[in-house]
């Protein structure tokens, strides 16, 4: 399935921008009751992974086709950005807090992401 992915890249360009989209839109959504400090709920914490898992699998997809690091690196490095800006968003949207352990959590997904891509780029 990835290397369909692969093979038709204007499409997994569409859908890496279309979560991170939809990643924006959810951050701009304030709630009524949104629980403080470094208690999350489960919810949260598995939307935070499951998101950056596919926004970075699209986006390894997309942009890297080889085994080259210094790609590997770069991705990253804008996946972890676009977290930080995330949670920077959030700071001024109502009912919303910035906070530095969700960038953490979307580390995780981003990571896994990182593994199974880095897998099938073994395997193929």
């Amino acid at each position: 399935m990835i290397k369909w992915f692969e093979q038709h890249n204007k499409l997994s360009w569409t859908i890496t921008i279309l979560i991170a989209v939809l990643i924006f839109w959810f951050s701009s959504l304030s709630f009524s009751s949104v629980e403080e400090g470094y208690t999350k709920n489960w919810m949260s914490i598995v939307y935070h992974i499951v998101v950056f898992f596919f926004l970075s699998l699209f986006l390894f997809i997309s942009l890297i086709k080889t085994k080259n690091k210094r790609l590997f690196i770069f991705s990253i490095l804008i996946l972890i950005a676009y977290g930080i800006l995330d949670e920077i968003h959030q700071f001024f949207v109502q009912g919303r807090f910035c906070s530095i352990s969700d960038v953490g959590i979307d580390l995780i997904g981003i990571l896994f992401a990182f593994m199974v891509y880095s897998i099938f780029l073994k395997l193929k």
